[in-house]
């Protein structure tokens, strides 16, 4: 008996390809496993409601968009039995490339219909739900720049992300660590449940999102001359190598700033008070990945990032707050 399944699309995603979901499902969705049933989000939050709905009607659901709906969708199943997929067509599509499904809509519809499914862990910050990689500091700044930028793709971003290198300073944090405190003046602080951003940019390359662990990645201050050598680490696969950075294995985090703190959470802008409260839900969403290693392809915000910070000269930072014991 074919399961049902449900499809909740994001018609204003990234790169457009959804606009040829029926088509594709026609061609390549095993219909003798499966029943389809197609929806489209019509608001922020949508796919969020549509999901929880959902729940024991379909014994999947399958968001068919980038990294904002895939974290809305994450909110509506997290807990649940229902399990999630993912038809990436967004711009950076970090989740579904740490599974391996592959960006080509044909062959991510040929990983839903192999039906191989596992438990992931997903990340309570404060009064939100992360699945991805979340964060402080100058990838949060740049996120909250780009979100009142009128302009979308790579190419605006990595502009906006260049310019704000210029000037931006670390920040002063308070981490405390399953109970254990630290003192750290921080480039930027991410939050790893699995290894990369998005568009192939791995912030903790041996992060595992099934270990009941969060990566806590504090990248420290460094040289702008440095920061080719930073940006291919990303691309590359080495990042943990990197003498910048210091990576921290935890079940319960806070931070602390002292002032409100700017933050994103999958790469969604959000500002919170003055505390984050970060706890890992260990095994807490049932998913679809893929099998099969996918070959990385060079994604045109790798190009821009390489274009772009390879003209960086001079020191990087001047003045620096700090939080005293």
């Amino acid at each position: 008996m074919a399961e049902e399944i449900l499809f909740i699309v994001n018609p204003i995603s990234g790169t457009g390809k959804q606009k040829k979901l029926n088509k594709n499902l026609e061609k390549t969705l095993n219909y003798s496993l499966f029943n389809p049933t197609i929806v489209y989000t019509q608001h922020a939050g949508h796919a969020t409601e549509m999901s929880r709905e959902a729940i024991g009607h379909y014994k999947y659901v399958i968001a068919v968009g980038g990294d904002g709906t895939v974290n809305e969708v994450v909110k509506g199943l997290t807990g649940s039995e229902t399990t999630m997929g993912i038809i990436p067509v967004g711009s950076g599509n970090g989740l579904a490339r740490h599974l391996n499904i592959p960006m080509d809509m044909d062959e991510a519809i040929k990983v839903i219909n192999k039906q191989l499914t596992e438990r992931i862990d997903t990340m309570k910050i404060n009064n939100e739900l992360s699945v991805n990689v979340s964060g402080v500091g100058f990838d949060a700044h740049v996120a909250h720049k780009f979100a009142k930028n009128g302009k979308r793709g790579s190419i605006p971003y990595v502009k906006i992300a260049a310019t704000e290198f210029q000037h931006y300073k670390t920040q002063a944090y308070k981490i405390v660590a399953d109970g254990k405190p630290m003192f750290r003046n921080a480039f930027m602080i991410s939050l790893a449940n699995s290894a990369q951003f998005g568009n192939n940019a791995l912030i903790s390359p041996e992060a595992k999102i099934d270990d009941g662990l969060v990566d806590i990645c504090i990248l420290s201050e460094f040289p702008k001359v440095e920061a080719p050598a930073v940006g291919a680490r990303l691309f590359n696969r080495t990042m943990h190598k990197s003498k910048f950075i210091e990576i921290i294995r935890a079940r319960k985090v806070e931070i602390d700033t002292n002032h409100p703190i700017i933050a994103h959470i999958d790469g969604e802008p959000v500002i919170f008070n003055d505390m984050l409260n970060i706890e890992v839900q260990p095994a807490s969403l049932s998913i679809i990945y893929n099998d099969e290693i996918q070959k990385p392809i060079i994604t045109a915000i790798e190009k821009d990032f390489v274009k772009l910070f390879g003209k960086a000269t001079g020191g990087i930072f001047s003045k620096k707050k700090s939080i005293s014991e």
